[in-house]
């Protein structure tokens, strides 16, 4: 653990917090309270055990409470042994998109872009194509900024030292190999529906550059990160002048540095922001103070909420402009972003009332990161007593009848993912929903229901074709339909019963009904069928692998993988065919070089044996 003296004689220096010695206890106090994790029958284990038993080589958090920073600290390495400290800068991957979309707001406000007009106007490069999603309502940088454009193009691959750098150009073009090999295009009515889209916020940042004839990152250095004093932050890249030193490395699950630990991001607007917890804490607090009428130094109160203010709920507890509005830990209000690339990112929250947060970075994959970043916050949020009751003021007694009547399985209709409400002891629960928990649902009357950490309500409706629930927030925006109650099988569970046909076309069905589905994502489709492979079912690896190939004809990354389940097999002869579809897609795909060399190498083993 760092030096928390030395931390705090920072925070002194940058005339941040802990104005005396009362305030330098209570941080100390509270930083000591959750360096203790709690864990099974009332054990508890430090953060660094957690992070060791884990495999997370370095982790940096930030906590605000009253528009302070109270408390920051580090444990572990920013590559090999050298230590993490509190400047040490993160790739913070799609945290971009927040500081990107609040940097264009500022810029509206400064009369310098207008976030309304057809996006189209300020393209110079390239434009959108058009078809009949847009003929009637074209995208505007608003439309791309809160994700309800409806571009494709979710996100990225990560480039290093020695790779050839596309130009965003290239990137709208899908002129990136073995990853995103389709141009851009408009998949529904711009603001009929949400979609995740990197590619939006490329096309963004093409549209700003293009317009005002100046880069992103110089832009985001002149209007943000200089005024607010964040000496940490930048977004240009490690290829360009300017750069930050004191930088974390991207590991992998085994803890090996990726390549050389440093990537490059063209797509700087989805994910080429670099930045600390303390500069990220103490733009998030400008922006807090705006919200709530105190005195902020860059961040106007009309910016503020034009960047919170919620745009759409077709996302469930919805999203802003370039911000989450989604959670509610503790039953507070949040605004938020995370970000992943490839072996490093993080998650930041901040209230929004009261100018309390929290901002972690971590330089680990996914899978070992957000478990650990998911503890850390839960204690956070115990030792700074900042839960707050669910309010049941309005709670009725549940009848029996509507009980029986919306029991069952449902499918999020943005996502086509797939949930189940039951009964026990006369109270309907999600036994998993929100980030696995299990969520009871409490009765408020007129068929709706209200839960822990789920700002908002959620109604059910009873119509022709099947139950529905409506999800509400207030009056911040208006309510959407979110969920059906469902009684057939999804796509990939008729894959594990290997119905090919049925699952085939249950995919397509699904695609055509929930564009941007994750469960229709070429990446997921193969994580289930790698999921597979680790489970000894080649067998059913291939279906998905198949499947995939039927969905996305033009990619090389899935014939890859289907070749790949042949060469599992032994059907050598399978596994060169689809190696060498493979290649002709992607020239570049080396993987596919090096398993064809492979199979050639043990053919002729064979040979000489015999």
């Amino acid at each position: 653990m760092a030096n928390k003296i030395g931390v705090l004689l920072i925070y002194l220096a940058l005339g941040i917090a802990c104005s005396g010695d009362e305030n330098q206890d209570y941080s100390l106090r509270k930083l000591n309270s959750i360096s203790r994790i709690p864990i099974e029958n009332g054990a508890f284990i430090t953060i660094q055990d957690l992070m060791d038993q884990k495999g997370l080589k370095g982790l940096s958090v930030a906590v605000f409470e009253n528009y302070e920073i109270i408390w920051s600290e580090t444990w572990g390495v920013k590559s090999d042994s050298l230590p993490l400290d509190v400047n040490t800068a993160f790739s913070t991957a799609s945290i971009a998109k927040p500081i990107t979309a609040t940097l264009f707001a500022i810029l509206e406000e400064k009369g310098l872009i207008d976030l309304t007009v057809p996006v189209n106007d300020y393209l110079k490069r390239w434009k959108i194509p058009e078809n009949d999603y847009t003929k009637d309502q074209e995208v505007t940088l608003e439309h791309l900024l809160s994700h309800t454009a409806g571009t494709t193009q979710h996100g990225f691959t990560d480039f290093y030292e020695g790779d050839r750098i596309p130009s965003i150009l290239e990137s709208v073009q899908g002129k990136l190999p073995a990853y995103n090999n389709e141009e851009i295009k408009i998949v529904f009515k711009p603001g009929s529906n949400w979609r995740y889209s990197g590619g939006g916020y490329t096309i963004a940042m093409m549209a700003l550059e293009d317009h005002l004839q100046k880069p992103l990152a110089d832009l985001a250095e002149d209007y943000l990160f200089t005024p607010l004093g964040l000496q940490n932050t930048t977004m240009k890249q490690p290829n360009e002048e300017g750069f930050l030193e004191n930088v974390a490395k991207a590991h992998d699950q085994k803890g090996n540095i990726i390549r050389t630990g440093i990537p490059i991001t063209p797509q700087v607007s989805a994910s080429g922001l670099w930045s600390t917890p303390t500069d990220m804490a103490i733009l998030l607090i400008d922006i807090q103070k705006a919200l709530n009428g105190k005195e902020s130094k860059v961040i106007s109160e009309k910016v503020a909420k034009r960047i919170t203010d919620i745009v759409t709920l077709k996302i469930m507890r919805g999203w802003s402009l370039g911000w989450e509005r989604r959670y509610a830990y503790g039953n507070r209000d949040w605004f938020s972003h995370g970000g992943a690339n490839t072996g490093i990112g993080g998650h930041i929250y901040a209230t929004m009332e009261n100018g309390k947060g929290v901002v972690f970075f971590g330089n680990g994959p996914n899978s070992i990161r957000i478990p650990i970043i998911d503890q850390v916050r839960e204690s956070i949020l115990i030792a700074h007593d900042w839960k707050l009751s669910l309010d049941t003021t309005d709670k009725r007694e549940l009848p029996e009848s509507l009980i029986q009547k919306i029991q069952g399985r449902y499918q999020d209709l943005t996502f086509g993912e797939l949930f189940e409400i039951k009964e026990k002891n006369g109270r309907l629960y999600i036994p998993k929903f929100f980030e696995g928990r299990k969520n009871k649902l409490t009765y408020v009357g007129s068929n709706s229901f209200i839960s822990d950490e789920i700002s908002g309500k959620l109604t059910f409706l009873e119509t022709d074709s099947a139950v529905k629930i409506e999800y509400s927030k207030g009056n911040e925006a208006s309510s959407e339909i979110m969920f059906e109650k469902i009684s057939g099988k999804l796509p990939h569970e008729l894959v594990l019963e290997e119905k090919y046909e049925e699952a085939l076309i249950a995919y397509q069905e699904l695609r055509d009904k929930i564009p941007g589905s994750y469960i229709v994502k070429e990446s997921s489709i193969n994580n289930r069928g790698y999921a597979q492979i680790n489970n000894n079912k080649v067998d059913i690896a291939l279906i998905f692998f198949k499947i995939n190939t039927e969905l996305y004809p033009t990619s090389a990354n899935v014939w890859d993988s289907l070749a790949e389940g042949y060469m599992l097999l032994g059907d050598n002869e399978n596994a060169i065919k689809y190696y060498e579809k493979s290649l002709e897609l992607n020239p570049e795909n080396t993987n596919a070089t090096k398993m064809l060399a492979k199979i050639s190498q043990q053919s002729n083993n064979n040979t000489t044996m015999q």
